[in-house]
């Protein structure tokens, strides 16, 4: 253990002896380098700075170039206590993903392969990821590469980039819609009119935003089930029987949910002016009999209550 800490005391003191030679910088970066450093020495690896500490050149088993601007800009936003991850999870993703064809961190290379996928917040765990929530419990995440190939952009490839997270979300999702359109069916599901609209890729639910490209949308919005990545089940609000549809809806998905491969999530959503909020609907087994209990939001609650006292509320399903 001592061998180890005076030979990591010796790379220490030499990079910092190299940082010393340049231009004077914040101390913050300063150290996040020596940080670098050190961890490149533990991987195999002996490392030099550009003059401008924006990229770190590996030197070892391969010689790989790894950009620092966005690392730079995630540190900042935390705590000194999270820098050893942050900096290990850094090098380890820029050497896994050296044989990639394209460099993430080079927006006008990538921005043609991004895309949007739609995870449960659950599913991510404590992954890295860009992304925002598109409800409660899902999140609208990030990607980049080719069709299924894609995996999640690391926030320190984003923060190379001349945008913000916001609008690199707006870019990969118009990605979306614009180069892998949805085929639009129309099904009935136990007497309630849904229409099933499928796409090529996982990119489904970035339709949700143009969805009055495929169907009109009434004022009160349409319910949506995505029982895959590449799939969005929809039926309109136009009546009270929307509530016998949320029943349809929520059984439909959790067969489809229970079958395992591919499967997104056994909820049903509602979506009213640009917004996705989940209907809480849960399966209850009472005396040997399942039933269905709904806890709609308060919005979703005064849309029923609506329904239930217009004229026509009961034979507005389409």
């Amino acid at each position: 253990m001592r061998l180890f800490r005076r030979h990591r005391d010796r790379q220490t003191n030499r990079h910092r002896d190299r940082q010393a030679e340049r231009p004077s910088r914040p101390v913050e970066e300063v150290d996040l380098d020596s940080l670098l450093a050190l961890v490149a020495d533990s991987l195999g690896y002996t490392c030099s700075f550009a003059p401008d500490g924006g990229t770190l050149t590996l030197s070892g088993p391969r010689r790989i170039v790894v950009r620092l601007t966005g690392l730079h800009t995630e540190a900042r936003r935390r705590s000194r206590e999270d820098w050893p991850m942050l900096v290990s999870e850094h090098l380890s993703h820029a050497l896994a993903t050296v044989d990639e064809p394209f460099d993430a961190c080079d927006l006008d290379q990538v921005r043609p392969l991004l895309r949007t996928r739609i995870r449960l917040d659950d599913d991510l765990g404590t992954a890295r990821v860009v992304g925002r929530h598109l409800s409660t419990d899902l999140v609208e995440v990030l990607t980049v590469g080719h069709g299924a190939a894609g995996r999640p952009v690391r926030p320190e490839e984003a923060g190379c980039w001349p945008i913000t997270a916001a609008q690199a979300l707006d870019l990969a999702a118009g990605n979306a819609r614009g180069d892998e359109p949805l085929s639009v069916a129309e099904a009935d599901l136990g007497g309630v009119a849904i229409r099933r609209l499928s796409g090529p890729t996982v990119s489904a639910a970035a339709h949700l935003r143009c969805l009055d490209d495929y169907l009109i949308v009434p004022a009160d919005g349409v319910l949506v089930v995505l029982p895959d990545p590449a799939t969005l089940v929809v039926h309109a609000v136009e009546g009270i029987g929307v509530v016998r549809a949320i029943e349809r809806l929520r059984l439909f998905a959790q067969r489809e949910f229970d079958r395992g491969a591919g499967a997104l999530s056994p909820q049903v959503y509602w979506w009213h002016d640009g917004r996705l909020t989940l209907i809480r609907a849960d399966l209850v087994s009472q005396e040997g009999q399942t039933r269905l209990v709904v806890a709609p939001p308060p919005e979703f609650a005064r849309v029923l209550a609506a329904l239930a006292v217009r004229p026509d509320g009961g034979t507005g399903d389409t």
